[in-house]
């Protein structure tokens, strides 16, 4: 499977990738570090065929990002971790996550930058963002059960941008809830997920900590101990605190603080929020405790990640639409 074939075969003409953006201003732009993604008129989206050689210094955006080499690797550096990516293979860059482009000396790409606020307030979403806490490559090799299935997805989702059918937008939408899907079931699915359980059990399982993480969504800014959570689901700490890291790949207490650290990177792009108000309406007891874990977990203290969101500012990584 390439995306070079399906470049000739979606019946979509090249040039139509070019033209679809051309009330783009032709760069990706970037302040301090943060990336100001130009969406389209009427659009959540931002998707393009692209060329650039140029690389891209460490950024963020609260847009999720997936790349797909069409020709040639691509490299994404994320929290200090370096992925290369193949052709046609799926890298997936959360929302807010800082990472650093590195392009080939020739080579395209698309590059799909995907507003998911929206779908991230429906029910059921807390476990995708488990899912979603880290940056993912989905390759044949890696992911054999699944990658055909979020490949024709994506291609779905661009051909359904750059046909610019009447309900592309509304379809779009729904394309990305399927791949939402399929994710959320591949990992639910696994064999060491509750391993040893009957598939009843497994099932209980599943449906009982899928409402732990809606309350832990619904009450991250309260004081919730172990304990109280514990209780809740009927297990003492010790066995909950098993099974929890089973299905979520969390401690307790990492998932709880990751889960407020969403939370304040979503307050921190507006600045009218004082710092110490982020701290507190994020569920941070103290602002010493939020600026530590803060600085743990994105590599810079929050008013710095704040900063990247200030005055516009250009940087030498400009990366055309086409």
């Amino acid at each position: 499977m390439s995306y070079i074939s399906e470049l000739n075969s979606s019946g979509i003409p090249l040039e139509k990738y070019y033209s679809t953006n051309d009330d783009y201003t032709g760069q990706r732009t970037v302040s301090d570090g943060h990336e100001i993604v130009e969406f389209q008129a009427k659009s959540l989206h931002r998707i393009w065929l692209n060329e650039q050689t140029d690389h891209f210094a460490p950024h963020w955006h609260s847009a999720m990002e997936i790349i797909v080499p069409a020709e040639n690797i691509y490299t994404a550096i994320c929290n200090g971790e370096t992925t290369v990516i193949g052709p046609s293979e799926i890298f997936i860059i959360p929302p807010g996550t800082i990472h650093e482009l590195i392009a080939p000396s020739s080579g395209r790409r698309f590059v799909f930058i995907m507003n998911i606020s929206s779908i991230a307030k429906l029910k059921g979403f807390a476990r995708i963002m488990s899912i979603m806490s880290q940056p993912l490559l989905i390759t044949e090799e890696t992911h054999a059960d699944i990658y055909s299935d979020v490949y024709t997805i994506l291609l779905q989702i661009r051909n359904e941008y750059f046909g610019s059918g009447e309900f592309s937008e509304l379809a779009i939408q729904a394309l990305l809830l399927r791949l939402f899907i399929t994710l959320g079931e591949k990992y639910t699915q696994q064999e060491n997920v509750f391993s040893g359980a009957t598939p009843t059990k497994r099932k209980e399982y599943v449906d009982l900590f899928n409402e732990t993480l809606e309350y832990i969504d619904n009450h991250f800014t309260e004081e919730i101990s172990l304990g109280d959570i514990a209780a809740k689901t009927g297990f003492s700490k010790f066995h909950f605190s098993r099974l929890f890291k089973q299905y979520t790949n969390y401690n307790f207490s990492d998932y709880l603080c990751f889960r407020r650290i969403k939370e304040a990177e979503t307050l921190l792009a507006r600045p009218e929020v004082s710092i110490t108000d982020v701290a507190i309406s994020s569920g941070f007891s103290s602002i010493s405790t939020f600026n530590r874990l803060f600085k743990q977990q994105k590599g810079c203290s929050p008013s710095e990640y704040r900063k990247q969101n200030r005055t516009p500012a250009s940087r030498t990584g400009k990366a055309k639409s086409g």
